[in-house]
């Protein structure tokens, strides 16, 4: 803890701070709540997302060897050209929101190629739109439990450490200047005993 002055001055500064803290610990534990809400909200989507894109991937492997020409469908037959993007502000934290992208088709002869090569490209414009919403979501999480990281810090540094100094701080220089008041009451009270006397000896003497 570090020193202080045992003074009025001193003991209004530290007043005026508790003050501060306790009207900023609220809001920080409001923020710390949303952040935490959120994040669960974020990962359970993202779960969901990972989740439909296994299941796109099983139906499009079973589909695929119906046709015994799983060779004929190469990945690279579709390619993301543009991601779309937003932006949200939550708790004061700019996250991107997943908007959809723009996908291009590889060249393929359609004369050589089977007829369901098109619907496989759909199947796997799909896939790649799911990959894609799931790495915003995680970009999310990423950037809420960062702030999450600092907004804690902060509670906990005025929960644990700048609330309880300032108290005792507070209570510190109160006792101090309480008894420093009580000391100069009794030597006040001995001053004019002394003034008494003194006075008292004069008149004697007379």
């Amino acid at each position: 803890m570090a020193t202080i002055k045992l003074t009025k001055n001193e003991l209004k500064s530290q007043k005026d701070s508790l003050k501060m803290y306790q009207r900023y610990l609220p809001t920080l534990l409001l923020k710390k709540q949303q952040l935490q809400t959120e994040i669960r909200t974020i990962d359970l989507r993202a779960k969901e997302v990972r989740k439909k894109r296994a299941d796109l991937d099983k139906e499009f492997q079973k589909w695929i060897a119906v046709f015994g020409e799983k060779e004929a469908f190469k990945p690279e037959m579709v390619t993301v050209k543009n991601i779309k993007k937003s932006y949200s502000n939550i708790a004061g934290v700019i996250i991107p929101i997943y908007e959809g992208a723009d996908f291009g088709r590889g060249d393929y002869d359609l004369y050589s190629t089977p007829l369901w090569i098109d619907l496989a490209a759909v199947k796997m414009e799909q896939a790649l739109s799911l990959d894609l919403e799931a790495e915003v979501l995680e970009k999310q999480v990423e950037l809420l439990a960062k702030e999450l990281r600092v907004t804690t810090q902060r509670v906990n540094l005025f929960e644990k450490v700048k609330i309880p100094e300032t108290k005792a701080n507070i209570k510190k220089i109160t006792v101090y200047l309480g008894d420093q008041q009580v000391a100069a009451v009794v030597r006040g009270k001995i001053s004019k005993k002394s003034l008494e006397k003194t006075a008292a000896e004069k008149e004697t003497e007379k």
